[in-house]
């Protein structure tokens, strides 16, 4: 699998989880039966929130763009992932490997900022209800969200370019299950200083910030549902929260585990593992946890699905 010093790659082979071959099948199960909810729940709450009246508001526009997200991000790496467990030789192309890695890296930035516009647009809500309307107007959350897409898609943009040019030197054997940033890195014979300076900039502005962000407006929101006199209101006020706030605690603890930890050379089964939870695991649990945790959006489900079992009976 490892060709010379000054030979060419052309492509890679992802070796993770090798080791572990009983749990080929059960991961190819388990994650073709994860990525299916993920696609079945993400859409439905796209469709809900864009035919449903009462839900064009800020909130589930941004709940909208992180399930698209969610899709999006999982059908770059899910579908490789599966054809990896079923497959002898556990190769993809050089292309392929970089395809993956800037479409996924990208999506993940983008989640990070989202998760802390939406800790905003709830800041707003609970602690300005009454300006609301004014702070939260339609041209400032469409341009957080585009900006959101816009810093991600850029973050990975650089970071890939300046992984991919850099020589491999032969060194195609990735010991992960996806043609992940810090994998490769590995496989480096260069030096690659500049590139670990720009990724520890871009984990402290799109992980430690946001998250230092997100956990400042929730001591302010906590203050305020705490100040709320009506019981209905306060349990509203922190149903609502408290499932954007579970959404933040998995994707943000996976991500800093596997980003913001010292590093060592040989990858472990359970970065992989990780890897699998911010990547399969918190995308599938998004819809649920917001559906469950929301009024409103059950509300809508029922409203839809009544509507097509009357239009059946017709």
């Amino acid at each position: 699998m490892k060709m010379g010093n000054d030979s060419t790659v052309t492509k890679f082979f992802l070796v993770g989880l090798s080791k572990y071959p009983e749990l080929q099948l059960f991961l190819f199960v388990l994650c073709l039966i994860m990525y299916v909810i993920i696609l079945l729940g993400n859409s439905l709450l796209i469709v809900i929130s864009t035919f449903d009246s009462r839900l064009h508001t800020p909130m589930y526009f941004f709940l909208g763009n992180l399930s698209f997200l969610d899709i999006c991000y999982t059908s770059s790496s899910i579908p490789p992932m599966l054809v990896i467990f079923k497959s002898e030789r556990k190769s993809i192309s050089f292309i392929g490997c970089a395809l993956q890695m800037v479409v996924s890296l990208g999506l993940g930035s983008t989640e990070c900022i989202l998760l802390a516009v939406m800790a905003y647009d709830r800041y707003v809500a609970i602690c300005n209800p009454l300006r609301y309307p004014i702070i939260m107007n339609r041209v400032l959350y469409v341009h957080m969200a585009a900006w959101s897409w816009i810093i991600g898609c850029l973050n990975s943009l650089v970071q890939t370019v300046l992984t991919m040019v850099l020589p491999f030197c032969g060194n195609n054997v990735i010991d992960h299950i996806t043609c992940e940033i810090l994998a490769l890195l590995k496989l480096i014979c260069s030096d690659i200083t500049i590139n670990v300076l720009i990724m520890t900039v871009a984990n402290i502005v799109l992980l430690v910030i946001p998250l230092l962000l997100i956990l400042i407006s929730y001591v302010f929101i906590l203050s305020s549902i705490l100040r709320i006199n009506s019981a209905e209101g306060r349990k509203k006020a922190f149903s609502t929260c408290s499932a954007h706030l579970t959404v933040v605690i998995l994707f943000y603890g996976s991500a800093l585990f596997m980003y913001m930890k010292p590093k060592s050379k040989d990858t472990k089964a359970s970065d992989e593992i990780i890897g699998l939870s911010y990547g399969v695991v918190t995308p599938m649990l998004n819809p649920i946890i917001y559906s469950l945790r929301n009024k409103e959006v059950k509300e809508a489900v029922k409203k839809v699905l009544s509507r097509h079992l009357h239009l059946w009976k017709i």
